[in-house]
């Protein structure tokens, strides 16, 4: 017997070593996974965004004589904004900041037609107009969320795979890239509007 306890030893060691080397490789896949799952809210959210805007487009294209030039501002930033495709297990530092200035865009238009609307008291009333007013307030909340969200999953990945000794045996996971603050995007777009002035 104990002529083979060396055997054992080392077999023991072999296996614990196995096992400690799957539950690295496994914790890479789960926070890789949950990067790709807030990824996915991501789009969604702005997805939800861009389907609004366009219902909001076609309410305010019935007001007589609404700036044409702000119309199409906003439809297309909303298109440019549709093309830029990401893949999140690929995703880097430059594509994100595509996506980012195209979403950006975005916003800068939809704002401007926003306080072009202060101009047309009767579109402001109206009751299509004000439910959409009040989803795209919700969803730019939703949006803020699922970028924070992101952020935090990629942190949790970056900090997983980046750590020794992780770092020696994760080569092909590589550093992922986080939503940067823009112009306007720390914030909500603004669409409230003062009814006040039109019940004096």
């Amino acid at each position: 017997m104990r002529k083979f306890l060396p055997w054992i030893v080392v077999g023991g060691i072999l296996l614990i070593a196995v096992v400690w080397f799957v539950n690295i490789k496994n914790g890479a896949v789960k926070t890789n996974q949950e990067v790709n799952k807030e990824w996915g809210n991501v789009e969604t959210s702005y997805q939800r965004r861009n389907d609004l805007i366009g219902n909001l487009v076609e309410t305010v294209k019935g007001a007589a004589e609404f700036e044409k030039s702000t119309l199409e501002a906003v439809t297309s930033a909303r298109a440019s904004a549709s093309q830029v495709k990401i893949d999140p297990t690929n995703i880097t530092p430059e594509q994100l900041a595509q996506f980012n200035q195209a979403q950006s865009g975005v916003s800068s238009s939809l704002s401007r037609l926003l306080v072009t609307v202060e101009n047309y008291p009767d579109l402001k009333a109206n009751q299509n107009f004000l439910k959409l007013q009040d989803e795209l307030a919700s969803t730019e909340n939703q949006i803020l969320t699922a970028r924070t969200r992101f952020n935090e999953a990629v942190q949790k990945y970056n900090n997983y795979i980046l750590v020794f000794p992780n770092s020696m045996f994760l080569g092909n996971y590589k550093e992922k890239p986080y939503f940067d603050a823009v112009a306007g995007a720390e914030k909500p777009v603004d669409v409230k509007f003062n009814f006040s002035k039109d019940k004096k």
